[in-house]
């Protein structure tokens, strides 16, 4: 007899079922991207306000990205265990109540500190919304559906960017810029309430009756054939929260396999890093060369604008050539085109087409990266361990900023800062290909242990691989 589990990834996709939750999860994605992208659009406004010194402007993107890694750990740690549902919800209401008191700031380092509050709402936005749009994705098309997922970031980056450059001849307020993007987020909220909870996650926790209702009425509305299933009931274990919940999450996404885990952490932290990096910078190096404020926001704009093209590439090539295959190249060659509009950015032409072909191959890059994340951890992990991998690099990438404009960019020049910036996410690239295993075509909970770091795929048979225990001990 089928699983519930299965009866779900096997259902024909509709664009009225899990389109509808692709859609509401995209959207919140879109508010983290449009708020990491304006911190670079922030930072030369608010600096030239609080007359900031270079290292300091760094600080208010540095602030909100280590609030993200904070929040990526405790809501991935918090959807594991409450559910995907209220944690989809609530995150965006405390970055929405954050950003508000932001814009109303009196000082600099009141300003910094709601800057870190909000990202703590908003950090856990994406490893909840891949949990959740994941687990009702049909396991046919996953990959091509989390791949899409990653299309809402470079148009929430492409959105930011139009939006700020409008607003400089209105004076370029970066207090009206943090205001722009509230109102949409609480309306978000009020829509999230009504988006059901994971049947995956209901089965896995043993909440049979609640997992039925689901996916009955999934089977109903995308006019599936019914069929018999059995939803296994966990055992119980003991129950952890808090800090101690999320530790005990740490130690089993490392317990489940420390190649694995250690592949997928220096790939987030290597990725993220290059990118965060150019988006964080890009409209401060461009004045730096002597452009004006519209002529830097509309060069990082673009850098956002073929990122769309690039989503849409991905999504077409994961399926075909596999995870691994599209992050291992589009990503160094992505660090090879900063290096690039390095050394081309006294000339007239060449560093916009350098800034644009960096924002494609960036973006062939992530989506395929936050799609593998998503199918590489069982269920009882895979929030968590997007989360830690998502804290992790924001945790780096987070003081990258400040690294970056007092240190590196002073001390090396723009095209070595690009340049060791590529050799590092070289050698990660070199680990993932030995460590993690393809998860191309591979059912959800199909098994990857620390000896599959083969590079091939598993097969939809094999067990999970993670200790039986402990993962039920997560199980409250």
């Amino acid at each position: 007899m089928k699983t519930g589990d299965s009866i779900v990834q096997e259902l024909p996709w509709k664009w009225g079922v899990q389109g509808k939750i692709f859609i509401i999860g995209g959207l919140g994605y879109l508010f983290d991207a449009y708020d990491i992208a304006l911190n670079g659009f922030l930072m030369p406004l608010v600096g030239k306000e609080f007359d900031l010194t270079l290292g300091q402007r760094g600080l208010v993107a540095t602030a909100n990205l280590v609030g993200m890694a904070v929040g990526a750990v405790a809501w991935g740690s918090v959807a594991d265990r409450i559910g995907r549902k209220k944690a989809f919800s609530v995150t965006l209401l405390i970055f929405a109540v954050f950003s508000v008191l932001g814009a109303l700031s009196p000082a600099y380092w009141v300003f910094l500190a709601l800057r870190f509050l909000a990202g703590v709402g908003l950090g856990g936005c994406i490893p909840v919304d891949y949990a959740l749009v994941s687990e009702f994705s049909p396991r046919k098309y996953r990959g091509r559906i989390l791949t899409a997922l990653d299309l809402w970031w470079p148009i929430g980056v492409t959105l930011c960017g139009v939006v700020s450059t409008a607003m400089l001849p209105l004076g370029g307020n970066w207090r009206w810029m943090l205001f722009t993007m509230t109102l949409p987020a609480l309306l978000l909220f009020w829509v999230r309430r009504g988006v059901p909870e994971s049947p995956v996650y209901l089965s896995e926790k043993g909440r049979e009756a609640e997992a039925r209702a689901v996916i009955d009425d999934l089977v109903a509305r995308t006019g599936a054939p019914v069929e018999p299933y059995a939803v296994a009931r966990p055992e119980e274990g003991p129950r952890t929260k808090g800090l101690a919940a999320a530790a005990e999450q740490l130690r089993l996404i490392w317990a489940f396999s420390p190649r694995i885990t250690s592949a997928v952490w220096l790939m987030f932290a290597t990725i993220m890093l290059v990118y965060y990096a150019a988006l964080s910078w890009m409209p401060s190096i461009l004045k730096a060369e002597g452009q004006g404020d519209t002529a830097a926001f509309t060069g990082t704009t673009l850098m956002a604008g073929v990122g769309i093209l690039g989503v849409v590439v991905s999504t077409a090539l994961v399926d075909a050539v596999g995870r691994k295959w599209l992050i291992g190249i589009s990503a160094p060659a992505a660090a090879a085109a900063l290096v690039v509009f390095a050394l081309v950015r006294h000339q007239e032409t060449a560093p916009l087409i350098a800034i644009a072909v960096f924002g494609f191959l960036i973006q062939l890059a992530i989506p395929a990266l936050y799609a593998y994340a998503s199918e590489v951890y069982p269920t009882a992990l895979r929030a968590s361990g997007f989360g830690w991998a998502s804290s992790v690099s924001r945790s780096l990438t987070g003081f990258a900023p400040l690294l970056f404009g007092s240190v590196m960019w002073p001390l090396l020049g723009l095209p070595w800062t690009f340049g060791v910036l590529g050799i590092v996410l070289l050698l990660a690239m070199g680990w993932m290909a030995v460590a993690a295993p393809e998860t191309q075509g591979r059912a959800l909970d199909a098994g990857t242990g620390s000896g599959a770091g083969t590079g091939t795929g598993a097969t939809d048979t094999a067990p999970v691989s993670a200790p039986a225990a402990p993962q039920k001990a997560v199980a409250p």
